[in-house]
């Protein structure tokens, strides 16, 4: 599964090398099945395509540890770890921390550590948590179940609306058929890692006592 799961993210990433989604899909794929360099490869083009995707530096960062590239890793887990903070993107920024840590590497000192998201909120704005930037929260959840509640309560409408056009990417370029469990499934990964819906955001939402999974309306 996982070696198909590559093949379609290589050609997604082939036809549009624009494509963060394709080259954070493929890099985690690469990764899940130890192809370690590829994997640092693919995140690096991720993150030339948005400089501010934090979960992309920390599973690069992994990847190049893995492949044996340290002095590589450090300089791109310190750069993701400042980005993260910049956004109070906690979960990555922490991830990269213990990544550092592993190879005798100490995070970074940021004089205003995740502050600028953090005043934000006190002052009331609406704060996007893929983006960690003001936004325009949703009016109701944009699907049933609770990863649509969380989607509601933590994503901006401007975010979901560009995810809206990466969706619609991902289901011309793999040919998706919701009519088949699979397909929507293949859907639901690409719009969870898109939001920065990771393990540790499914826990936290399966620790309101509904079941995580859901499928588009």
């Amino acid at each position: 599964m996982n070696a198909e799961r590559i093949a379609q993210f290589e050609k997604m990433a082939a036809a549009d090398p624009s494509n963060e989604m394709a080259h954070f899909s493929l890099g985690n794929a690469y990764l899940q099945a130890g192809r370690f360099a590829e994997a640092a490869q693919s995140l690096e083009r991720c993150v030339a395509a948005n400089p501010e995707m934090s979960k992309a530096y920390q599973l690069g960062g992994e990847a190049m540890i893995k492949a044996g590239w340290e002095d590589k890793a450090v300089a791109f887990l310190e750069k993701g770890f400042a980005i993260a903070a910049s956004k109070g993107d906690r979960l990555p920024q922490l991830a990269m921390g213990k990544l550092l840590e592993s190879i005798g590497r100490v995070a970074p000192l940021l004089k205003e550590e995740s502050e600028t998201a953090d005043r934000l909120r006190e002052a009331g704005a609406f704060v996007c948590r893929r983006t960690g930037r003001p936004g325009t929260k949703m009016t109701a959840p944009p699907m049933r179940g609770p990863i649509g509640a969380w989607i509601g309560e933590n994503i901006s409408q401007e975010t979901w609306k560009q995810w809206i056009g990466q969706g619609t990417k991902v289901i011309n370029e793999l040919r998706l058929d919701f009519t088949r469990d699979r397909d929507q499934e293949m859907y639901d990964q690409h719009m969870r890692e898109y939001l920065g819906i990771d393990e540790e955001v499914l826990k936290e939402i399966s620790t309101s006592g509904a079941p995580a999974a859901t499928r588009a309306s």
